[in-house]
């Protein structure tokens, strides 16, 4: 990292009311404007993973002969004119694909989950009390065609998929945008992608589910899907935003299939208006416990917790990735 951009950052930072964070807003350019949060380091948060093309390197490592980025226009309805026809406008958008970017990716190294949850949930209802208790669907009205964590970060996620989802499955991204972050061969491999989201428009502008429903889940904590449809459920950096955490994902438990698996990946940023409290009061390994003990009373067995942070040449910091797996 240079002089300059570490300057930049330290002039940046600025003390936070949420605990045990700083905030930092960053104006990368037009299309990436987000508050980041960094949480008091923990042990899991600076383990990196060690070496994974070993053992699978087909299923695990990058496909290199797959281009970078891929940059689209995607049509985005802003309003109608007098006869109720839609207005649209294009907007140039870049995917990243989690291919080609000369990252390591080694294999996940496993994080010891160990707080011992009681029979019943502790958790009182100022713990799933946000800063911004307003409309959800307002804060989410207009879509954000931007990344919420950086590129390194999406690719490890995107191998984590590929190595761990078989082609022919079933697979719904809950709290889903106008990315999956999946590989690109699943648009193809996979028998069905469904996904659920705030954001109308950006589901539509997501060209690797197969189908989807707009759905606010904080009013409705339902899932509109028949018992035991899927294979995985994936959530990427959104169940802190859940004030109902255990209905939902007893609702992924119903509409998983037997033996199938949520993936929940967590990274450090979030916009901290409407996270919950009890998710800013706690750091990066805390956040793997609290979505395990999400998971056990939604009635899954015990979880398992990875930190799949890519590894960056060069670069002394990037954004963590952590994911906690459960299964039916």
């Amino acid at each position: 990292m240079s002089m300059a951009r570490v300057l930049v950052l330290l002039a940046a930072t600025m003390a936070s009311s949420w605990c045990n964070a700083l905030s930092l807003t960053r104006q990368a350019s037009a299309k990436n404007h987000f508050t980041r949060s960094h949480f008091i380091s923990s042990t899991a948060s600076i383990i990196f993973f060690a070496n994974s093309c070993i053992a699978s390197p087909q299923a695990a490592c990058a496909v290199d002969d797959n281009p970078r980025y891929i940059e689209s226009e995607v049509q985005m309805k802003y309003g109608t004119d007098s006869s109720g026809n839609p207005r649209t406008r294009g907007t140039l958008v870049r995917r990243f694909t989690g291919d080609s970017t000369g990252y390591t990716f080694p294999t996940p190294r496993p994080v010891s989950l160990v707080k011992e949850w009681p029979d019943e949930p502790p958790f009182s209802k100022k713990d799933f009390l946000r800063a911004d208790e307003g409309d959800d669907e307002n804060f989410y009205t207009l879509p954000r065609l931007v990344y919420h964590i950086d590129e390194p970060a999406v690719a490890a996620l995107t191998q984590y998929y590929r190595a761990n989802i078989p082609a022919g499955s079933k697979i719904l991204d809950i709290c889903s945008s106008w990315v999956s972050h999946y590989p690109l061969e699943f648009k193809d491999t996979m028998k069905r992608i469904s996904g659920t989201g705030m954001n109308a428009l950006e589901l539509l502008a997501n060209d690797q589910l197969t189908d989807y429903e707009a759905r606010n889940l904080n009013v409705n904590p339902t899932l509109p899907y028949d018992d035991n449809t899927f294979d995985f459920v994936t959530c990427v950096v959104s169940i802190d935003y859940l004030i109902h955490p255990i209905e939902v994902m007893k609702e992924v438990r119903r509409v998983l299939k037997p033996g199938g698996a949520a993936i929940i990946s967590q990274s450090n940023r979030c916009f901290p208006s409407k996270a919950i409290a009890m998710w800013l009061n706690m750091n990066d390994r805390q956040h793997l416990e609290l979505i395990n003990g999400y998971a056990k009373y939604a009635g899954f067995g015990p979880g398992k917790a990875y930190d799949i942070t890519a590894t960056v040449p060069g670069e002394p910091y990037n954004d963590p990735m952590f994911i906690v797996e459960v299964r039916k």
